[in-house]
């Protein structure tokens, strides 16, 4: 058998055959095992900033009607009462946190007000943590497939490469047209690396911003609230 033949029955893949199901279907397996394993990563990116993005918007949309709502003149027993069951995003669990506590303050104690401001203050502070870890969550899967994705890939690139090379070596022929179709499977496994890593990388940034500013608006809103309390408490007193 001449090295051209030999080649042939190593590298089942021709130059004139590079689709890219061609690629990935005659790729070593710890090759496809990579390539499968970044397009489930890029599907979980993509469902992930689905679900952030119409999270964001809700919540926005949410904070814009209460603040309206709040700085309406109504009272705030009623607005309390409206959503103490069922507080429906950030702001509004904020608010009803920190009036249970002014509540339940008045009610154990009717006319003592030491440390009242203290513990509605920590008790805001809480809920802000818990609203912004609620806000954060899975985004630590954005920053690890934009960060580790492109390695990944890179190492099935490398793989691929190899094994390649030994083919070469096998076959004894190094014509492009017998070294182009197992570069161009390593390769493939590169690219689905950047195309898990980049949206990933670009929605994290995004999610991280809103989360900082939807953080900053909630502190906001603490400050002018707990102001608020702190009049009606010296007013109390």
């Amino acid at each position: 058998m001449n090295p051209a033949d030999m080649a042939q029955s190593v590298l089942p893949l021709t130059s004139s055959d590079l689709s890219l199901f061609t690629l990935f279907w005659h790729a070593h397996w710890i090759v496809k095992t990579v390539m499968v394993g970044l397009l489930v990563c890029s599907v979980w990116v993509w469902a992930i900033a689905i679900d952030k993005t119409v999270l964001f918007s809700r919540t926005r949309k949410g904070m814009d009607r209460f603040e309206q709502a709040f700085w309406s003149g109504q009272s705030l027993d009623e607005l309390y009462r409206t959503l103490s069951a069922k507080p429906n995003h950030s702001m509004a669990a904020l608010f009803v946190a920190a009036m249970r506590e002014w509540k339940r303050s008045f009610e154990g104690a009717p006319r003592s007000f030491a440390g009242l401001q203290m513990r509605i203050e920590k008790v805001m502070e809480v809920t802000i943590a818990r609203e912004v870890e609620r806000l954060e969550k899975r985004l630590l899967v954005l920053a690890t497939v934009g960060s580790a994705g492109p390695f990944v890939g890179l190492f099935g690139t490398v793989w691929g490469i190899m094994t390649s090379f030994q083919s070469i070596a096998t076959s004894k022929n190094t014509s492009l047209a017998v070294v182009a179709p197992g570069i161009a499977e390593a390769l493939f496994a590169t690219a689905i690396g950047l195309v898990a890593a980049i949206p990933a990388t670009i929605f994290y940034n995004k999610f991280a911003g809103e989360v900082n500013k939807q953080a900053q608006r909630l502190e906001g809103f603490a400050d002018e609230f707990a102001a608020i309390l702190s009049r009606q408490i010296d007013a109390q007193g």
